[in-house]
């Protein structure tokens, strides 16, 4: 058999660390030009150029920190809101008149992508010590704040926890999604094993079980060991065997989930392929397959999933209708989707015996039939009328070119 590992990321935070990136390079490029038309209005100029030149080889040579949670460090958050700090301390000197008309200060509305980057490292705690840290720094700088300096300052402390706590959310529910895809994928694979074992193993084994019992003596222990066997291996089929799958989290990436995808055969091309050809091993003198004239093409695994859902279709009408039954065939494609209907001239299936029959572990129409149709977006329909035979319609959809 063949494997290929399919790898699904799942990451809220890198849309948000770029995002963090694009903002430090606006707000640098806004608080440069905002001094370049007002530097005439500036006491000591040389105090904001020498800043602003620090501040934007900083922003520029820092843009890789910023581009997941592993580059952006504790030392480089640390380094970069001291930066923050510092711009906001050295207004008065750049510019004295600051404090007093309540004027920006020389970084302006950069520091914020110092406080967002802590939000989005460590959730809204980490943005509560940075805010803190920007808030006692501007009301410092304003010497007598007033009423639009604490108003500032409280919707930078608040926004950014805010921010934090819903990049926290978002890392919980990215985890919770890639378990489930987990799951889910251990629970396909889990389920396409199953069906391979009923297929194979638990019929040889059921008809070992009919056969000693019927001959007698040594043979009926037998039946009754393969009896046992067929239980236990039941059991297993129906409580969950190894999955194949599992879910990490990679702090760069994200969530991730890799999922093992099996090929039975892979000789088997992915191009189309005729499903007349593999139905036409069932024809004989007991089953009557009638088909279209044309080839019925279908995806390689679609065709090879829907064949074996007929085979065990098949083995159903033998195992509870009887070696004289008679089965049809029957394959009908249109242009949307391929319907295959086998029918038999059997008892039917009494009311209430299928989910019985689920609930005793035996499987054969739950995943043999109906579970191969749901794995390709298709349906199977089981129609019994005691007395009157059982009917199975299985349907699988057509996949356009493209998708």
């Amino acid at each position: 058999m063949a494997k290929r590992e399919r790898v699904v990321r799942m990451s809220v935070e890198l849309p948000l660390w770029r995002a963090l990136a694009a903002y430090r390079v606006l707000t640098m490029i806004y608080a440069v030009l905002l001094f370049v038309f007002t530097r005439s209005k500036f006491e000591r100029p040389w105090v904001a150029v020498v800043f602003l030149a620090v501040m934007a080889v900083w922003t520029i040579v820092t843009l890789p920190k910023v581009a997941n949670a592993t580059r952006c460090t504790k030392r480089f958050l640390v380094v970069d809101l001291t930066i923050a700090l510092t711009g906001i301390m050295l207004t008065p000197l750049a510019d004295f008149h600051a404090q007093t008309v309540d004027g920006p200060t020389l970084p302006t509305i950069w520091t914020a992508g110092s406080v967002l980057a802590f939000a989005i490292k460590g959730g809204w705690r980490w943005a509560g010590f940075a805010s803190s840290f920007v808030a006692v720094a501007n009301i410092i700088e304003r010497g007598s704040p007033s009423r639009d300096t604490f108003h500032n300052v409280l919707l930078v402390w608040v926004a950014s926890i805010a921010i934090g706590y819903v990049v926290e959310v978002a890392r919980a529910s990215e985890l919770t999604l890639a378990r489930a895809l987990e799951i889910e994928a251990a629970t396909r694979e889990r389920e396409r094993l199953a069906r391979d074992i009923h297929d194979s193993v638990l019929q040889v084994l059921a008809m070992v079980q009919r056969r000693g019992s019927a001959l007698g003596g040594e043979a009926a222990e037998l039946g009754r060991m393969a009896g046992e066997q067929e239980v236990a291996l039941r059991t297993l089929v129906s409580s969950g065997l190894v999955p194949t799958t599992r879910a990490s989290e990679d702090v760069s990436l994200g969530a991730v989930v890799r999922t093992v995808d099996v090929d039975d055969d892979p000789s088997d091309g992915p191009g189309p392929h005729d499903l007349r050809s593999l139905l036409a091993r069932h024809a004989g003198s007991k089953v009557t397959l009638s088909e279209p004239g044309a080839p019925v093409l279908l995806q390689a695994a679609a065709a090879a999933e829907l064949a074996a859902a007929v085979s065990a279709a098949l083995d159903n009408v033998r195992r509870h209708a009887g070696d004289d039954a008679q089965a049809w065939i029957l394959v009908e494609d249109w242009p949307d989707e391929v319907i295959v209907t086998v029918r038999d001239d059997g008892p039917g299936i009494p009311e209430g015996r299928l989910a019985q029959a689920e609930g005793e572990g035996r499987l054969g129409v739950a995943l043999s039939i109906r579970g191969r149709l749901r794995d390709l977006g298709g349906t199977a329909e089981l129609i019994s009328v005691p007395g009157q035979g059982t009917e199975v319609e299985l349907k699988v959809p057509r996949v356009k070119a493209g998708k």
